[in-house]
């Protein structure tokens, strides 16, 4: 996508480093995404945390998405850009009272709830305040996710959800709260899945305590399925879109329902990642006894992913490499930290002073994720339609 000069004579005027958004990719991958859980009869919350980029968020929304939410602000943002009240979701393991009075004013569908004491705090909030509100329970249904250890999320160790120890007495207090309704039970096993194979798992699971719940006299109307669907950050290119019609396929198969069910999932990564690119500029080239480095503008205040769990980006060149000598690099950046890097022992035509650096699949927990620490500047944009 980068091998070529006419990209190269496009970036090269451009202040660096700043965060270039495919939109028609963007709009592609959305719309494969919404045909295919449409045709299942599946509704989809776009996760705001993956990128809640002004114009990402339009595109989204315009597109007829729900919001799924992990903070006040989140919820805030989302309406101020549209999307339906009655299609946004409020998870979190901790959310603040202010948060909560933010969501029952704006009466959103529903509050994904991950405590007994969470239940309480709900309901006493919304009796203050005149209004019911919609809950889902959060079950940590204990499926590995097989992905990195920092983002694995529904394993008993982890700390999200109502515990299975607790079920039994999350049930009762529900029945005693007068300002709450259960609507839905609600399962998130991790991020970046890549092994379809951990979502057929979460169905057994889901399928068993949704089973639960209405052995006890409880129906469930909606069962959210949370995210996690992983992306090709090895060969973007090559697979810039998720493959959705598996993905809803294993759920339309193995999730139990009835006519009546709803079935939800909140989706972020897959739906962002592959349409944003860090661009950076080489500042300076370095070589020791044993490496060379390649010194660029952008550092983990920009993309903070590789520092934060070694995640892997691919690393490119801008411009046309054809015929040019390759070297091994570590790509770093100017942050005062050593773990501010991008990638070790990276193949790249001989770079130097001036070249650009793309770093791809960062359209998902990138610019979200950025700082000023060492007072870096404000991340810049540059958008493709």
């Amino acid at each position: 996508m980068f091998e070529n000069n006419d990209v190269l004579n496009r970036f090269s005027a451009q202040e660096t480093p700043f965060y270039y958004y495919d939109l028609n990719l963007l709009r592609q991958t959305l719309h494969e995404a919404k045909v295919a859980a449409d045709k299942r009869g599946f509704h989809v919350h776009y996760a705001l945390k993956a990128n809640f980029n002004s114009r990402i968020l339009e595109i989204i929304q315009s597109m007829g998405f729900g919001a799924d939410c992990v903070s006040g602000n989140e919820v805030q943002r989302s309406i101020d850009t549209g999307f339906a009240a009655d299609k946004i979701t409020f998870a979190g393991v901790g959310k603040s009272d202010k948060e909560i009075i933010t969501a029952l004013k704006h009466r959103i569908f529903a509050f994904n709830v991950e405590s007994i004491q969470e239940l309480e705090v709900i309901n006493e909030l919304a009796g203050k305040h005149g209004e019911r509100a919609n809950v889902s329970l959060r079950i940590n249904p204990n499926v590995d996710a097989n992905t990195h250890h920092y983002i694995t999320t529904g394993l008993d160790e982890n700390k999200f959800g109502v515990p299975n120890s607790e079920l039994e007495k999350a049930a009762a207090v529900i029945k005693t709260c007068a300002h709450i309704d259960l609507v839905g039970l609600h399962f998130h096993v991790g991020s970046q899945i890549t092994d379809l194979n951990v979502f057929k798992s979460l169905c057994v699971k889901v399928n068993e305590w949704k089973n639960w719940f209405e052995e006890r006299g409880t129906y469930i109307r909606i069962i959210n399925v949370g995210g996690g669907l992983g992306v090709d950050y090895n060969n973007p290119d090559g697979n810039p879109i998720a493959d959705f019609e598996a993905y809803f396929d294993i759920f339309d198969k193995f999730l139990e329902r009835n006519a009546q069910q709803e079935v939800h999932f909140e989706l972020g990564r897959a739906l962002v990642a592959q349409c944003g690119t860090l661009v950076s500029r080489v500042l300076y080239t370095k070589s020791g006894a044993k490496k060379n480095f390649l010194i660029l503008d952008a550092g983990m205040t920009e993309l903070m992913r590789p520092a934060l769990y070694q995640a892997y980006h691919k690393i490119e060149r801008i411009g046309d490499p054809v015929g040019e000598v390759v070297l091994n690099y570590d790509v770093v950046g100017p942050i005062c930290e050593s773990s501010d890097s991008f990638g070790k022992e990276v193949s790249l035509p001989v770079s130097k002073r001036g070249d650009l650096i793309a770093i791809r699949t960062a359209g998902a927990y990138g610019e979200v994720m950025a700082s000023n620490y060492n007072l870096r500047n404000e991340i810049r944009y540059l958008y493709a339609d």
